[in-house]
């Protein structure tokens, strides 16, 4: 047979978790903690505008590479007579 708990054991754990709460809430309530630390908005911003940036950027490598190819295949497909 398995060993139970006793009531003063269950009484015990639940007053060292009520404890450790109550420790939490202290601590917080004597925390400085104004609203705009929790507004996400701002770091979405941020988020936002570097997003943006690395699509210009993006789209600027890809222009680069299209005319780089471009100029490739035609110095590789032109012939010699046809250069004169």
């Amino acid at each position: 047979m398995s060993q139970t708990h006793t009531p003063a054991e269950w009484a015990a754990a639940l007053s060292l978790g009520i404890s450790a709460i109550a420790v939490i809430k202290l601590a917080l309530a004597f925390a400085d903690a104004d609203l705009t630390y929790f507004d996400p908005r701002p770091l979405l911003g941020r988020a936002g505008d570097r997003l943006l940036v690395e699509a210009v950027n993006a789209r600027y490598a890809l222009r680069d590479a299209a005319i780089t190819v471009a100029a490739l295949l035609a110095l590789l497909t032109i012939t010699p007579g046809d250069a004169r």
